[in-house]
């Protein structure tokens, strides 16, 4: 299993930053435009096992997965929210934004990535997997966070 953390000051509201992933799918498309579809199977009230059907398309190909929601937090200083999911059978990936408020106007962004590989094949390739993919997230979500917020 390998995991990958990284974070970053974005100098947005909480609230603004928390709605790229505890919002709708276009808002959600915006940081991960990827996904092109993210259907309720599930919703629970205490949004902790609930469980949405995504399909993420890479290049020509679709693939489709139930993401369920591992952990939630949502007060005014601290949001948090951790999913799951197995793609294409190779992998158990697991996901976590986490927001911290440091003011009115910028929030403390931590995002961990966490691959535990399924088969031997996915072992092989998450030999070579690098924590690039995380840090190139966290700058798009700054970057499309901070563009939207001050237009």
């Amino acid at each position: 299993m390998k995991s990958w953390t990284e974070e970053g000051q974005i100098s947005t509201p909480i609230e603004h930053v928390f709605s790229y992933f505890n919002g709708s799918l276009e808002q959600m498309q915006k940081v991960m435009p990827q996904v092109i579809e993210n259907t309720p199977v599930k919703e629970t009230d205490q949004v902790i096992g609930s469980v949405y059907r995504q399909k993420y398309k890479e290049g020509e190909e679709v693939q489709e997965y139930d993401v369920e929601t591992l952990e939630y937090i949502n007060t005014p200083d601290h949001k948090r929210l951790k999913i799951g999911f197995v793609l294409a059978d190779m992998f158990d990936i697991t996901a976590a934004y986490e927001l911290k408020k440091l003011d009115e106007h910028r929030t403390l962004f931590t995002y961990t990535a966490t691959n535990a590989p399924l088969n031997e094949q996915a072992e092989s390739f998450l030999k070579f997997a690098t924590n690039q993919v995380v840090i190139d997230f966290v700058n798009q979500v700054k970057m499309i966070a901070e563009s939207e917020y001050n237009r």
